[in-house]
């Protein structure tokens, strides 16, 4: 049976806080992850960038020394060539730990604040979030 006005406004302060935090923990990882695995690519580009003439220019010792405008010109060229690949990694490398984690699992429905009678019964349905409930393990992820 549906729920009265202020309780399912309550209800749903909860599951949205709930989902929210779900959402950030997701975000979170996954700017983690894409970080880690794109820093190669991140560091070529700015060193390429920071030493061309008619970018940045910089008067680092190793500006002047070692890298030319070709040289920055190639460190450019090559960052933006090996983003491609690392992107497809970090990619795959976040949806298996999503999927490991059981993150996409852990939203919960609307209907938990609609209607009475929903039960939150976390350590039969599989901890907190109910994760475990609805793990399939014959769910495959294609990257």
């Amino acid at each position: 049976e549906p729920r009265s006005a202020w309780c399912c406004l309550a209800w749903t302060l909860v599951v949205v806080t709930m989902n929210s935090l779900v959402f950030f923990v997701n975000l979170l990882l996954m700017f983690v992850i894409f970080t880690v695995v794109l820093l190669p690519t991140i560091v070529v580009v700015y060193f390429g960038f920071q030493c061309h003439s008619r970018v940045l220019h910089s008067a680092a010792r190793y500006c002047r020394s070692i890298l030319d405008d070709n040289s920055s010109s190639a460190l450019i060229i090559l960052g933006f060539v090996i983003m491609s690949p690392l992107i497809v990694v970090a990619m795959a490398i976040y949806c298996s730990l999503a999927r490991r984690l059981h993150l996409f699992m852990c939203f919960q429905p609307y209907s938990r604040a609609v209607y009475k009678g929903v039960k939150w019964r976390w350590y039969e349905e599989g901890g907190l979030c109910s994760c475990v409930k609805g793990w399939n393990t014959q769910v495959k992820a294609w990257v």
